[in-house]
């Protein structure tokens, strides 16, 4: 594998998009071309990070926020029906 293979395959691996067979023949290669590969492998997960940092999330859909809004609705309504039912139990401890 020369350098430039090298190269293509260093931005495969630090997405984790390399085959078993192609991992092993990198990590060899790896080794063999020392600190100029380490660089150049760093340089990648830079980029990499510099990507995934600039993407916006994605808004929530209207589904997800109605789902969201009717579990929080049905959370209140058991809390408040605990909390209602409760209260005769307090007043009939505190006589």
């Amino acid at each position: 594998m020369n350098f430039e293979e090298f190269q293509n395959q260093s931005r495969l691996y630090v997405i984790g998009a390399l085959e078993p067979a192609e991992l092993e023949e990198f990590e060899r290669e790896r080794k063999k071309s020392g600190k100029r590969a380490e660089d150049f492998i760093t340089q990648c997960y830079v980029l990499r990070e510099t990507f995934a940092l600039s993407l916006r999330p994605e808004k929530a859909s209207a589904s997800i926020k109605e789902r969201l809004t009717s579990m929080v609705r049905e959370r209140k309504q058991v809390t408040h029906a605990r909390n209602a039912a409760d209260v005769p139990l307090m007043t009939a401890a505190t006589k």
